[in-house]
C-alpha cells in the first residue's frame, strides 16, 4: 500500500508528501497558477516514465543485457472519441498518452523488441490500463 498526502498552499500550489520526499505541484500561469512545480498531468506522465525506465533497467540487468540508458518521452493529449479509430468509447473525449522509449546500448533487435513488450508490463502502465476505482471520504 502506498500513501501520499497532498496539502493546498497559496494559489493553486500543492505540497506533496510521498515516501519522505516533498514535491510542489502547481499550474502554469496561463491556467491561474504560479508555475512553481509540475502540473498534475506532468506528474502522472512522470510516474509512468519513471516506472517504465526502472522496469526496463531491472529486466535488462536480470538478463545481463547491455542496456546503458533508458529515456522515455511522454506526450498527453485529449482527442474526440469519434476521431479515435481504435477506441471503444465513441462519445466525449479520450485521453491518449504517447510513450517514446529510447534505448541506449549494444542491444540486438530481438532484445529491443522484448524490452518494448516489457514496457507494457510496468506496474504504472498496468494500473492505468486496468480498472481504477477512486473512493472518496470526507474526514
Amino acid at each position: 500500500m502506498v500513501t501520499v498526502t497532498v496539502r493546498s498552499l497559496s494559489g493553486l500550489k500543492a505540497q506533496i508528501q510521498a515516501a519522505g520526499h516533498t514535491i510542489i505541484a502547481d499550474e502554469p500561469e496561463s491556467a491561474g497558477g504560479e508555475d512553481e512545480g509540475p502540473d498534475p498531468y506532468s506528474l502522472l506522465l512522470s510516474a509512468l516514465g519513471a516506472c517504465t525506465s526502472m522496469t526496463l533497467q531491472l529486466y535488462a540487468r536480470q538478463k545481463a543485457w547491455p542496456l546503458e540508458e533508458v529515456e522515455v518521452v511522454l506526450i498527453h493529449n485529449k482527442q474526440y472519441a469519434q476521431d479515435c479509430q481504435d477506441c471503444e468509447t465513441k462519445v466525449g473525449k479520450v485521453d491518449e498518452i504517447r510513450r517514446r522509449i529510447h534505448l541506449k546500448g549494444d542491444l540486438s533487435e530481438e532484445q529491443r523488441q522484448r524490452l518494448l513488450e516489457i514496457a507494457a508490463k510496468c506496474p504504472i502502465h498496468r494500473t492505468l490500463m486496468g480498472e481504477i476505482k477512486v473512493r472518496d471520504t470526507l474526514v
